[in-house]
């Protein structure tokens, strides 16, 4: 099979599993007990009993709840497809437009822990491996051991404790310092004339791009740091078992007999030809970035899609949990077609 045929195949089979996903997405929301409309009607309080009947019989037409499952499943589809998720319950906003403000601040904080913790595990992983049974073997898994089973909460707090209230060298909360409260936190300066969403006026930054910079960087260097020091241990630990096996091979033995430097042998040699249990663990976890970090985000009150997921959880928000699901089902679903795309041009033996 050549690799035309092959992507049109993989692509034929992730459209199906798409539309696969959206209708158990679609079923766990319509087998969920409770009624949305009661969320509106009841904490009114206004009228009798026929005047709350009469709203709620209006309300579940205009929502279409009335009609037919085959119908509603349709407008599912429909809505899914072009990303019209609707309006959240609480703040009555359209649930894309929420989502758009928040996926820069995930994408921050997830992608940046999740590039720092593929680094530093690959790295230490193969290093590990190399020099296995010596004390900086010993170290590094017991340390990436300790790290992986401390739960994210407490070391927030601990990086609070240290570098805010004992030190005073890094903010504790938010994304961004508090002066900018009154105004919309954008990642570069604007000018005096331009407003921002929701028509929020924008002042001058006298100091332009680097002061908005740094605010962001300072703000998110501890969340950052929680989540890669949570997550590099499990890169770490796969690395070093894929390595472990990679480096007996004869290949190794004749790299090493040609006088192939040591660096070459394991980083060129071995780890390239033990990645691809490393490709498919980073594709997952870059396939989740969206589904933010809930607890983390929540201890630094960082306003990530995590805890907007948390929220609506408690606020029993379907809107932006049928959204969020289906968003982070895609990604996960694009995140490995690209992997198996990346299988064979990491190791050539695999053929399509």
């Amino acid at each position: 099979m050549g690799l035309r045929k092959y992507i049109v195949k993989r692509i034929g089979y992730s459209l199906v599993l798409l539309v696969l996903v959206m209708t158990l997405n679609y079923i766990i929301f319509m087998v969920m007990p409770g009624d949305p409309t009661t969320m509106f009607i009841n904490p009114i309080k206004r009228g009798n009993a026929s005047d709350v009947e009469d709203m709620t019989r209006r309300l579940r037409e205009m929502w279409g709840i009335n009609d037919p499952p085959t119908m509603r499943y349709l407008k599912y589809l429909r809505n899914m497809m072009t990303w019209n998720f609707g309006i959240t319950f609480s703040e009555r906003t359209p649930v894309a437009d929420e989502m758009a403000w928040r996926l820069p601040y995930t994408l921050i904080l997830m992608g940046g822990s999740t590039v720092f913790a593929v680094l530093l595990g690959v790295s230490l992983g193969a290093l590990a491996a190399h020099r296995r049974g010596g004390r900086f073997d010993a170290v590094a898994v017991l340390t990436s051991l300790v790290l992986y089973s401390l739960p994210t909460f407490w070391m927030g707090m601990l990086f609070i404790l240290v570098f805010y209230v004992n030190l005073g060298w890094l903010p504790h909360a938010f994304a961004y310092p508090s002066e900018w409260a009154l105004h919309w936190p954008i990642p570069f300066a604007m000018s005096s004339s331009s407003t921002g969403p929701m028509g929020v006026f924008m002042t001058v930054n006298p100091n332009g791009l680097w002061e908005y910079l740094m605010g962001y960087l300072r703000h998110a260097f501890l969340p950052t740091l929680t989540l890669t020091l949570f997550q590099y241990g499990g890169f770490l630990l796969l690395t070093r078992a894929t390595m472990v096996e990679a480096l007996t091979e004869d290949y190794i033995v004749t790299a090493r007999a040609k006088g192939v430097s040591e660096t070459n042998v394991v980083f060129r040699h071995a780890l390239k030809n033990a990645s691809l249990p490393l490709i498919t663990s980073v594709a997952l976890s870059f396939g989740f970035l969206l589904s933010g970090a809930i607890i983390t985000e929540g201890v630094y009150s960082w306003p990530g899609l995590g805890r907007w997921i948390f929220d609506a959880i408690a606020r029993k928000d379907y809107n932006i949990l049928q959204a969020v699901f289906y968003i982070i089902a895609l990604c996960v679903i694009i995140a490995n077609f690209i992997s198996d795309l990346l299988y064979g041009v990491i190791d050539p033996r695999i053929k399509y």
